[in-house]
C-alpha cells in the first residue's frame, strides 16, 4: 500500500498474522475487533508512560516534585489530575493492557475485554460512546483472540520503547488501509486513499482555524491535516459520520495521533449535525453519485441551497448537494476542497448542470483537478477534485483571482503500486501543491503547461457549456466522461459477448444449411 510507512518495517506480518485469524468473522467485521484492541494498547502506553514520568519526578531529590514519604507519592501516582492534564486517559486496574494479557487464554476472555471498555468509559467520560462491547458477540475462537493480543505485546508495542506510541498510531493508520484494499465496496466506505488525502490537504493547507469534513469516514483527513498546523491547538475539527461503528473507529483514530476532534452520528445532507456553522476549511471525499438519498426529505427553505429548489434538489445523483453543503458550511475567507466523481465536471442532468453553471458564475469554482485512474480499492470511477473558494475576492491576503478558474490534468501521474491500484508520489503531490499556490498566493508565479495545467477565464468556461473538465482547457484530449463502475461495465461486456457468441453460431448453422442446399 502507498500510504505505508518505511521504517515500520513489521506492518505486513502483523496484517497477515491478523488476516490468517479471521476465522468465522466477516472481513467488513473483523476490523472492528483488530482496531480496538491497537487502541486500548495505545491508552495503555500512555497511561503507563505518564506515570514513569511522575514516578522519575517524585522520586529525584533535585525535582521540585520530589517527596520521601511514600504515602505521599502514592496519593500522587493515583490523582486523577496528573494525568487528565497531560491529555492522559485514567484506566482501571481491569481494563489495563497487563491485565489484559495476564487473562488472554482464559476462556471468558471475551468478557474481559467488553468489561474493559465499560470500565474506561466510566473513568472518561469523553469517551463515552467510542469503545465497542462487541466481543462477546463475535465468533472469532478465544484462541485467535488470545494470539492478537500477543502480536500487540510485542517489545516494540511496550513502555520502555519511546517510539512506541508513534508506531501505534501509524500501525492503526496502516491496518485502516489494508482493510479497506482487502473488503472491496464495503471497505472504501471509511477511507480515502493516502495519496488522495495528502494531495487534497497539501493543497488546501491549514495552519489555523476550523476544520470540517461531513464525510469523515475514519478520520485521515484529520491526521493529515493536523501535519500543517502552525501548532498542537492552531486546528479545531469537525466532523459528522452516518454509521456508528464508523464513527467510533474515526473517534480512536485521531485520539491515536493526541487530536481531540468533535465526530458526531447522523447523515450530513438529512441531518445536519453543524446547522447555522461555518468553518475555514472544509475537506471530504463524500459517496459518490448518490442515488434515492432522500431529497424529498429536504425542505424548500433550506438555507444550503444556492438555486430554486426544483433544480438545487434531485434525487438521481446527491454530487451536487454536497456542494451546496460545503459551501454552506464555508466562512467568509474560507477554502473547500473534496473529491469528486469526474461526472460532475460535464453532467448536463438537469439541476445538476444548473448548479454548476451558478458556481461558475458566482466565482465560487477555484479549481479543478482530474486525477488518474485506480486511485480507489473500491471502485473503477474516476474522480477529480474540486475546490470551491469564498477568498477569491483577495481576502486573507490571497491574490484577487475572482475570474478566473486553475484547471489541472493530472491524468497522467501516479505509479502502480499494486495490480489493481494507483498512487500519487510525493512528486506529483508536491508538483501539484505548488501550481496551485502558484495560481493562488499573492507571491505566486503561475506558468501555464500545456497538457498539465492553465487558467481559463469565467467567459470561457461559459462559452464551453460551463463543462469544467481540465482537458478541455489545458489542451490535452479529452476523454469521454464515464461514471460506471468497473463490475459493471464486465458484466455488460459479458452479456454483450455473450450474445455475439450465439449470433455468431446461429449464423454458422445458417451458412451451413445454405452449403449443403447448394452442394445437394
Amino acid at each position: 500500500m502507498a500510504s505505508a510507512k518505511a521504517d515500520i518495517n513489521f506492518e505486513k506480518d502483523l496484517f497477515e498474522a491478523a488476516n490468517r485469524m479471521r476465522a468465522t468473522v466477516s472481513p467488513a467485521d473483523y476490523k472492528h475487533i483488530v482496531l480496538p484492541l491497537i487502541f486500548l494498547r495505545y491508552l495503555s502506553l500512555r497511561y503507563d508512560k505518564r506515570r514513569k514520568e511522575l514516578e522519575k519526578q517524585l522520586t529525584d531529590p533535585n525535582s521540585p516534585m520530589y517527596f520521601k514519604d511514600a504515602e505521599i507519592v502514592r496519593e500522587i501516582l493515583e490523582d486523577r489530575d496528573q494525568y487528565i492534564a497531560e491529555r492522559v486517559y485514567v484506566l482501571p486496574e481491569e481494563a489495563h493492557w497487563s491485565y489484559i494479557v495476564k487473562n488472554a487464554k482464559q476462556p471468558n476472555i471475551k468478557e474481559i475485554l467488553d468489561n474493559a471498555m465499560k470500565l474506561i468509559e466510566v473513568e472518561n467520560d469523553d469517551l463515552v460512546g467510542v469503545l465497542p462491547r462487541i466481543y462477546q458477540s463475535t465468533n472469532l475462537p478465544v484462541e485467535n483472540l488470545a494470539s492478537l493480543i500477543e502480536i500487540f505485546s510485542r517489545d516494540t508495542f511496550s513502555s520502555s520503547s519511546d517510539d512506541a506510541v508513534d508506531v501505534l498510531g501509524r500501525v492503526f493508520e496502516y491496518f485502516i488501509g489494508n482493510f479497506a484494499s482487502s473488503e472491496g465496496s464495503r471497505g472504501g466506505m471509511f477511507f480515502t486513499p493516502s495519496s488522495i488525502v495528502e494531495l487534497l490537504v497539501s493543497m488546501l493547507e491549514p495552519e489555523s482555524g476550523t476544520v470540517l469534513d461531513p464525510a469523515c469516514g475514519s478520520g485521515g483527513m484529520f491526521v493529515q491535516s493536523q501535519r500543517y498546523a502552525k501548532n498542537k491547538n492552531s486546528l479545531s475539527f469537525y466532523g459528522q459520520e452516518s454509521v456508528d461503528l464508523t464513527v467510533r473507529l474515526g473517534k480512536m483514530n485521531v485520539l491515536m495521533h493526541g487530536i481531540n476532534a468533535d465526530i458526531r452520528l447522523g447523515d450530513s445532507l438529512l441531518n445536519d449535525q453543524y446547522k447555522d456553522q461555518q468553518f475555514d476549511f472544509v475537506i471530504a471525499n463524500p459517496p459518490f453519485n448518490q442515488k434515492l438519498w432522500g431529497a424529498e426529505n429536504i425542505q424548500k427553505n433550506d438555507p444550503r441551497l444556492i438555486i430554486n429548489y426544483d433544480k438545487a434538489v434531485t434525487d438521481s445523483n446527491a454530487n451536487y448537494m454536497w456542494m451546496q453543503h460545503f459551501l454552506y458550511h464555508l466562512k467568509s475567507g474560507g477554502i473547500a476542497g473534496f473529491v469528486m466523481a469526474n461526472g460532475a465536471m460535464t453532467t448536463n442532468n438537469s439541476g445538476e448542470k444548473d448548479v454548476r453553471q451558478k458556481l461558475v458564475d458566482e466565482g465560487y469554482i477555484d479549481c479543478i483537478v482530474q486525477l488518474p485512474e485506480k486511485l480507489f480499492f473500491t471502485t473503477g470511477i474516476p474522480c477529480c477534485l474540486f475546490f470551491l473558494s469564498k477568498n477569491r475576492n483577495g481576502e486573507k491576503g490571497y491574490r484577487v483571482r475572482n475570474n478566473e478558474v486553475l484547471f489541472i490534468d493530472a491524468r497522467k501521474k501516479g505509479v502502480m503500486v499494486s495490480r489493481r491500484q494507483r498512487a500519487l508520489t510525493q512528486e506529483d503531490v508536491a508538483e501539484i501543491s505548488a501550481v496551485y499556490h502558484a495560481f493562488r498566493n499573492m507571491n505566486g508565479r503561475f506558468e501555464t503547461v500545456d497538457g498539465f495545467c492553465k487558467v481559463a477565464t469565467i467567459q470561457e468556461i461559459q462559452g464551453n457549456d460551463y463543462k469544467v473538465s481540465p482537458g478541455i482547457y489545458v489542451g490535452t484530449e479529452l476523454e469521454e466522461i464515464d461514471d460506471t463502475p468497473f463490475d459493471e461495465k464486465i458484466s455488460k461486456y459479458s452479456a454483450t459477448l455473450k450474445q455475439q457468441f450465439e449470433d455468431s453460431n446461429r449464423l454458422q448453422q445458417v451458412i451451413l444449411k445454405n452449403l449443403e442446399n447448394l452442394i445437394d
